[in-house]
Order: C-alpha cells, then sequence, then structure tokens
C-alpha cells in the first residue's frame, strides 16, 4: 500500500508540472500579465505625448498665437514697436534677443514752427 501512495504521489507531481512550469503554465501567464501591465503603461504615456503633439500642431496650423510664442520664448524675438522687459532672478543672466533693434527715432523739431528742420 505504501508503494502505492508514493507512485500516486509521484504522478500526481508530475501532472502538476506542465500546470506550473510547462508552455502555458501558470508562472508563464503571470509573466506575461505583467509583461502586459507594462506595455500597457508605455502605450499611456505614448498616447499621452501622442495627443500633446496633435494639439500642438493643430495650434500651429490654425492660429498664430502658438508660433509667436514659440518665436518669443525659444528664438527670443519680439514685435516691431514693442519694449522688451525682463526681470531676472537673482544670479540670472539676461537672454539676448535675436531681433534687430529699431532704429532711434528722428529728432523732434524744437522751434515749433510746424515745419521739420532740414540740414545739408
Amino acid at each position: 500500500m505504501r508503494l502505492i501512495s508514493l507512485a500516486l504521489a509521484v504522478l500526481l507531481l508530475l501532472i502538476q508540472y506542465p500546470l506550473w512550469l510547462g508552455k502555458g503554465g501558470m508562472l508563464a501567464v503571470a509573466d506575461l500579465r505583467d509583461q502586459v501591465t507594462v506595455a500597457q503603461a508605455q502605450l499611456d504615456g505614448r498616447k499621452a505625448r501622442n495627443a500633446k503633439l496633435d494639439s500642438e500642431v493643430r495650434d500651429l496650423r490654425e492660429g498664430l498665437g502658438a508660433v509667436e510664442e514659440r518665436a518669443r520664448l525659444e528664438l527670443g524675438m519680439i514685435k516691431q514697436n514693442e519694449i522688451f522687459v525682463q526681470v531676472l532672478r537673482h544670479n540670472e543672466k539676461p537672454v539676448e534677443s535675436m531681433t534687430v533693434p529699431p532704429p532711434p527715432p528722428a529728432p523732434k523739431n524744437k522751434g515749433g514752427h510746424g515745419s521739420p528742420a532740414v540740414t545739408h
């Protein structure tokens, strides 16, 4: 009787082997679930990034606001006849503007006679 019990126990272990360790077994399924979870997290991050890029492309195509903002922030550009004021924090270096400064204004006529001063 003891030999039969031992043989049945060994058979039971042999039957359990494919269930736990074989191809398509519980450990393989658990590993695949972990891989799916990681892939889903990556997919969610990429979807969010794509949505942000799509929104940015739509803004660039439809309006000038996004183009203007990029020109200001990334290139340091300003509009003509616009005054640029930059507030610096402690130990912060000023950003150099890429926009060519406008020429200085013409001197005003101090005579007040209505005719501009002509110089030769």
